[in-house]
């Protein structure tokens, strides 16, 4: 314990359990008031690079891009494409802040994807039962790959698989097993009602953006407020020492790769929808690096113990807006990838110096 990492998130070493006990003593938490206020704090430190380039961004649309820029479809088309990002980029945040890592998220997206188009398109009983169909073709793919999440944590937790190796199995079987679902073929379907999770505009907002904060809000709660949240910090600061607290590790561990799982297949449900159609080959095509880059641009430290939900929001639109603004001003694609990994590069260096 000599060398031991200092335990971020605000987690003071406790008791460990007594001789004679059989069950860990508590954790010593800090006071919840005091809490709340060094994670808002810390969060809006880390957050404050990345809000400050996308505020530059914006300016710089709005005064040299205005006519691509302040159009309702350029909104339209920048909240569609970066809903899924941050709606993976919150699990990716839980995972990461533990010490973790989950290259799975895009395979988890076309399991999901392919296990609801299969369901839309059955017509069998309870499958074909209006509005009970809709229902079950949302609730049982976001459980499925939740359950995939759920085996990810236990090859991590179970097994003392690294996470990156536990995770890349899902990342190289995940589309194969999409495609066993749908026999190898490009599912298309029809359903207004429930492709409103993908197309739905309401008060002209789209629905997946909303659907989005919504995400990031019950996160950002949970991470600044609730013991789960110091719990996830605590583990990615110190891990040992966090179980010598008292801290349920291999249960907060579970916890963290299932809700990575289970908000994949949220994601994935949005995509398809937009699409109207599941393709297993390309629902969540390379999601997991763009799910990475966000947390990273978002300040959230990739060794774990500190987590900015907010920041992954902030990092997912600066990343969107660098790629958004390259493409309507006439660059190619290709440059904009480049242009936007350096970004990421010079995002990272300097929050190191922050961080230093």
């Amino acid at each position: 314990m000599a060398n031991a990492r200092p335990i971020h998130g605000g987690m003071p070493s406790g008791p460990g359990p007594s001789p004679g006990s059989s069950t860990p003593a508590a954790p010593d938490l800090p006071d919840r008031r005091a809490g709340l206020r060094d994670g808002l704090l810390g969060g809006a430190r880390r957050a404050s690079a990345g809000l400050g380039a996308l505020v530059l961004l914006i300016l710089y649309n709005v005064v040299f891009n205005a006519d691509a820029f302040l159009t309702r479809q350029a909104f339209n088309i920048n909240a569609t494409q970066v809903a899924t990002i941050v709606i993976v980029g919150v699990g990716m945040t839980l995972v990461i802040a533990t010490g973790g890592i989950d290259l799975s998220v895009g395979a988890l997206m076309a399991i999901a994807g392919s296990v609801a188009a299969m369901i839309l398109l059955s017509t069998r009983a309870p499958w074909d039962i209006p509005y009970l169909g809709g229902a079950l073709a949302i609730a049982i793919p976001i459980l499925v790959a939740g359950a995939f999440g759920l085996g990810n944590g236990a090859l991590v937790t179970g097994f003392g698989i690294q996470p990156i190796i536990a995770t890349l199995v899902l990342f190289i079987a995940g589309r194969g097993i999409a495609q066993v679902i749908t026999d190898g073929e490009l599912k298309s379907f029809r359903e207004p009602d429930w492709q409103y999770i993908g197309l739905g505009r309401p008060f002209g907002v789209p629905f997946q953006a909303l659907l989005a904060l919504a995400v990031v809000a019950v996160a950002a709660w949970a991470m600044r407020v609730t013991t789960f949240g110091r719990y996830v910090l605590a583990i990615g600061g110190n891990e040992q020492a966090a179980r010598l607290a008292g801290v349920p590790v291999r249960r907060v561990k579970l916890a963290v790769y299932a809700i990575s799982g289970l908000l994949a297949g949220l994601a994935g449900l949005v995509e398809i929808a937009i699409n109207s159609a599941s393709d297993a080959n390309r629902v969540g095509l390379n999601r997991e690096l763009d799910a990475i880059a966000a947390v990273a641009v978002g300040g959230t430290v990739l060794t774990g113990g500190r987590a900015s939900v907010l920041g992954t929001l902030i990092g997912a639109l600066t990343i969107q807006l660098i790629r958004y603004t390259l493409l309507t001003e006439g660059a190619s694609d290709a440059v904009a990838r480049v242009v936007t990994a350096g970004a990421i590069v010079v995002a990272v260096l300097l929050q190191r110096r922050r961080g230093s």
